[in-house]
Formats: C-alpha cells, sequence, structure tokens
C-alpha cells in the first residue's frame, strides 16, 4: 500500500508538472489524487484513527485556504479600483539602469505584501509600456520574477509557503523577517548588479507596445478613492501578523477581519455615491466572483494529498533518510531549493512540514544530537532556511514559480534563453542568500 501511494503521488506530481503540455488542469489532478490516496489509505486499514486524521488535515488545511481567500479578495479589490496604478505612475526615470533597480526594488517590496504572481503580472504589464526593445525587456522581466519570489521569501504574508509556516506555528513574524531580509535582498542586489550588463546606460525612447486592455482596472475610478482602497487594503494585509501577535489567534481570523473592514467601507462609499452606475461599482460581492477558484481549490487537494503521506508515515520515513544521508540543514533545504525550480514549492514545504514536526526546545536539548534537533524548534535555523529555498529557488527556471509562469505567458519569453540569461543570476542570488544566512547563523 505505501508503495502504491507513492506511486500515485509522484504520478500526479508529474501529471501537475506536465500541466501545460497534457491540458489538464493541476487543479483537477490534485483533487483526484487528493481523494485517491485518501481512499487508499482507509481501504488499507493502515490505522483506526484514519477518520479523525483526516478532519485533522481538513480543518489546518482550511484554515490556509480561508487566509487566502481573503487575502486574494483584497488584492483584487485593490486592482480592480485601480490602486497599482497610484504606484505605477510615478515611475518616471528615463535612464535604463535606474529603472531596472527602481522596478526590481518595488518588486522586491509589494511582493512582500502583495503575493508573488500578482505582483509579476503588475510589474510585466508595466514593462510592456516603457520598455520597447524586446531582448531588453526580457532581461527586466526576468529580474522581476527574482525579486517577486525574493521578496515573498522574507515576509510572512509574502507567499503561500511562509503563510503555511507561519500559520502552523513552524516561523513567527518578526524572527522570520529579521533573519531573513537581508539575505532575501542580497539574492536580488547581486543579480540586478550582473544583469547591468545586459541593459545600456541610454536613455528609454518612447514607449513599447500597448499591452493594458482598454477597461484597464481602475479605469473609471477616481484617483482620490484608488488610493484610498490602496491604502486600507495594504493596511488590512498588514494587520494581520499585528494581529495575531497581540492576540495570539490564527492569521485567518485577522484576515477575515481585515476583509470584512474593507467590505464595510466600500459599501458605504457606494451607497453615499447614487448617481454611480451599478455597472461601474466594484463591491466586495462583485470582486468575489473573480477569486482564482482553480487555484483554492489546488492548494485544497494538494495539502491534503501531502496529509495523506504524513497520515501514512511516509513523510517521516523519508525524514529519517535524509537524517541519516544527509543530516545538515544547509544540504537538505539547498536540495529542497533546487527542487522547487522544477516541481511547484507548496507540497515541497507542505512535506517538510510533514517530516520534521517542530521540536520543543527541552526535547530537543534532551535528544541524541541536541545540536541537531534545535534546528527544528520554533523559529530554528531550518525553518528560515526553508523559507529562503523554497521561495528563491522557484527562479532557477522560469517554470518554477508563479511568478515566472506568469511572466512567460505575458511575454512569450523562451524557456532556453531564460535558463542561459537568467538562470545563473538566479543561482549567484540564490547562493549568495544561504551564504548570508550561514553567516548569520555563526555570528549568533
Amino acid at each position: 500500500m505505501i508503495a502504491t501511494m507513492i506511486v500515485l503521488f509522484l504520478a500526479g506530481y508529474l501529471l501537475i508538472a506536465l500541466e501545460h503540455k497534457i491540458g489538464i488542469n493541476k487543479s483537477a489532478v490534485a483533487l483526484v489524487m487528493c481523494g485517491a490516496l485518501w481512499t487508499l489509505l482507509s481501504l488499507a486499514g493502515h490505522d483506526p484513527q484514519i477518520g479523525s486524521q483526516l478532519t485533522g488535515q481538513l480543518g489546518s488545511t482550511c484554515e490556509i485556504l480561508v487566509y487566502l481567500i481573503g487575502a486574494m479578495t483584497i488584492v483584487d479589490l485593490i486592482d480592480m479600483h485601480g490602486g497599482f496604478n497610484v504606484i505605477t505612475s510615478r515611475i518616471t526615470t528615463r535612464n535604463k539602469r535606474r529603472l531596472l533597480w527602481l522596478l526590481v526594488l518595488i518588486t522586491f517590496f509589494m511582493s512582500a505584501v502583495l503575493d508573488n504572481m500578482t505582483t509579476a503580472i503588475i510589474m510585466v504589464m508595466l514593462l510592456r509600456r516603457i520598455i520597447a526593445d524586446r531582448n531588453e525587456r526580457w532581461i527586466f522581466a526576468g529580474l522581476v520574477v527574482i525579486a517577486a519570489n525574493s521578496g515573498g521569501a522574507w515576509s510572512p504574508i509574502g507567499d503561500v509557503t511562509t503563510i503555511m509556516l507561519w500559520m502552523r506555528g513552524n516561523v513567527s513574524a518578526w524572527p522570520l523577517m529579521y533573519h531573513l531580509f537581508l539575505p532575501s535582498l542580497l539574492s536580488v542586489v547581486v543579480p540586478t548588479l550582473l544583469a547591468q550588463r545586459y541593459v545600456a546606460q541610454s536613455e528609454r525612447a518612447g514607449t513599447a507596445t500597448p499591452a493594458l486592455p482598454a477597461e484597464t482596472p481602475g479605469k473609471k475610478t477616481e484617483p482620490r478613492m484608488s488610493r484610498l482602497i490602496l491604502a486600507t487594503g495594504v493596511a488590512g494585509l498588514l494587520f494581520v501578523p499585528l494581529f495575531k501577535e497581540l492576540t495570539g489567534l490564527p492569521p485567518y481570523m485577522g484576515m477575515t477581519i481585515a476583509l470584512g473592514a474593507n467590505w464595510v467601507l466600500t459599501e458605504i462609499i457606494y451607497d453615499r455615491r447614487r448617481d454611480m452606475e451599478e455597472s461601474i461599482q466594484n463591491r466586495v460581492s462583485k470582486v468575489l466572483k473573480h477569486i482564482d477558484m482553480p487555484t483554492i481549490l489546488f492548494f485544497l487537494g494538494i495539502l491534503m494529498a501531502v496529509g495523506a503521506l504524513q497520515s501514512a508515515g511516509i513523510l517521516s520515513d523519508t525524514a529519517r533518510w535524509l537524517d541519516r544521508h544527509l543530516h545538515e540543514p544547509f544540504a537538505i533545504t539547498g536540495l529542497i531549493g533546487l527542487l522547487s525550480s522544477v516541481i511547484d514549492n507548496v507540497p515541497l514545504v507542505a512535506a517538510c512540514m510533514g517530516m520534521y514536526p517542530v521540536a520543543d526546545a527541552a526535547a530537543a536539548a534532551a535528544s541524541a544530537d541536541p545540536a541537531f534537533a534545535q534546528n527544528f524548534v520554533a523559529d530554528g535555523l531550518f525553518w528560515h532556511l526553508l523559507s529562503f529555498c523554497a521561495g528563491t529557488g522557484g527562479s532557477l527556471l522560469i517554470i518554477g514559480s508563479a511568478a515566472g509562469v506568469v511572466a512567460m505567458g505575458l511575454e512569450k519569453i523562451d524557456f532556453g534563453w531564460y535558463l542561459r540569461k537568467i538562470a545563473p543570476l538566479a543561482l549567484a542570488g540564490y547562493l549568495v542568500g544561504m551564504l548570508t544566512i550561514w553567516l548569520q547563523h555563526l555570528a549568533a
């Protein structure tokens, strides 16, 4: 039964990775894989407590899904009111190298609050309006992918993987930001420095071909309202980690409050503006219809599938194998980071969380190898390394992250071109970031 579950999971993984080749949505594959794995586990009678385990896994997974639905709704609310145009419209520099640095830094910090896919869409669409030369635009887009992934790695709300680790108690908000900000920043700065040789020092001339449709989100929204929705939306997202630290309640509770507050605000605004046509009102009830439900269902399927492997004891067996053959947190997480350039980082991180439960500090100190066990306590070295490697490792290939896939689709970036031009830059930043974490660990 164990062998069958492993084969089924690997087959599902392969179909997910080949989504664009076979034409089957990865969400459908994840849901079938989830159901099949739990069915196998139940029919094999592996554990009499299978029902309670299934309920427990579903509860943990739904906490993440509720959080993501709230965050995605707030981000879409900002976008539909043209809030992001408030940021991009202020980019006026015409020097190409200065523009490169500006776009990279904006992407880095924006993706720490928003998800990296949304950030990449905004910045790549902007590039298509301001960089006319295709080769240079691809360089800019490649750096945007790196910056989006690195920006999400140091923030508890910047990437699905960090959200998972934060919500499960593996990391805390402030220690994560404190330990990973510099490594994440350097993983962007180093590639940008190296990429400057590809970008001419000349001023950019003219504009690129129009990229935005006629009905750009927020086109009919007044600038004042766009700024207000941007401010309240971002404030709501930033409120969540503060809420968790102050109350100790799960992050999804803070997210429900943030979403509800933004919902009430927009309802009040539109109720007072009776002269505005209903068709151009972007109420939350309208925004909810645009939520990316296939992505939500993908997370449901893949996290529950990994939960089945955990309940079957497969992940704990894998952890013991890694401990025997690698037994080094940098080696384990470094390998995971390389795998995340090919395999979706969400199930990778979920699998690691199943393999290595958060260790109690006292139990770690009393273990046979206390120095190694201390890496797995809450906010231990392993979890910070995992956040960094799983997040930034996706930049090594253009298909390794949602940001990369978006850039590839919008700009038709060639896989081989990215491998030659951008992947070495991303690898340099990845290694420098890991080296920085190692030096910080030695200095602690």
